[in-house]
C-alpha cells in the first residue's frame, strides 16, 4: 500500500487551529488510513493508503480537518517517491547544528513554489535561497527571526505553503523509509 506524509500548516502555533496529535491520528485512521504516525505536535503525520492521489489526499484531509476541529488550513500530501526526491534534490544540505536555521518548503504545485523566488531581493549576508522543481529551501544562517525572507515564506509570501526545519524533514523521511 503506498506511503504518504501529510503537513498542515501552522497548527498548533498559539492559541488558534489546535489539532490534537492524537485526535488527528483518529482521524486519519477513521478516513480508512492504516499505519498512521505523527511526529512533533505541529501536524506531522505518515500513513498508509489506498488512494495513490495526494491531490486527493489532501482535500480528503482539509475537510475532515475542517469538519472535526474547525480548522482551514492548507495541507499538503506527498508521496514518498515525492518526498524522496525532496531530500535528495537539496541542493545545500546543511550541518546538523545548522538544522534549526534551515527551511524546506513543501507545496502542492509547482507553481505555488516558483513564487518564491520571489523572496531573493529579502535575502540578507550569508542567506541562501533555492527553488527545485520538488520544494523550496531557505537557509537562514542568522536565524530564522532576524530573517526578513524567513519572516515572508512563514508569513503571506509562503500562503498555501508549509515549512518544516531540515530536522524535522529528515525525521519524517526516517518514518518513510527514505534514507538522507
Amino acid at each position: 500500500m503506498p506511503r504518504f506524509v501529510v503537513l498542515l500548516r501552522g497548527v498548533n502555533v498559539g492559541k488558534g487551529n489546535r489539532v490534537p496529535m492524537a485526535d488527528f491520528r483518529a482521524m486519519l485512521e477513521e478516513q480508512g488510513h492504516t499505519e498512521v504516525q505523527t511526529l512533533l505536535n505541529s501536524g506531522n503525520a505518515v500513513f498508509s493508503s489506498k488512494s495513490r492521489s495526494p491531490v486527493r489526499l489532501a482535500a480528503d484531509v482539509a475537510s475532515a480537518l475542517q469538519a472535526r476541529f474547525g480548522v482551514a488550513t492548507p495541507v499538503i500530501v506527498k508521496t514518498t517517491a515525492e518526498f524522496a526526491a525532496i531530500v535528495a534534490d537539496n541542493p545545500m544540505t546543511p550541518p546538523e547544528a545548522e538544522h534549526p536555521r534551515f527551511l524546506v518548503a513543501f507545496a502542492m504545485d509547482q507553481a505555488r513554489l516558483a513564487e518564491l523566488d520571489a523572496l531573493r531581493p529579502l535575502l540578507q549576508p550569508g542567506e541562501r535561497l533555492a527553488v527545485t522543481e520538488h520544494a523550496a529551501y531557505l537557509h537562514c544562517a542568522g536565524g530564522l527571526l532576524e530573517s526578513r525572507a524567513g519572516e515572508a515564506l512563514l508569513g503571506k509570501a509562503g500562503r498555501g505553503i508549509t515549512t518544516r526545519n531540515w530536522g524535522t524533514t529528515l525525521k519524517l523521511a526516517s518514518l518513510l523509509g527514505v534514507s538522507a
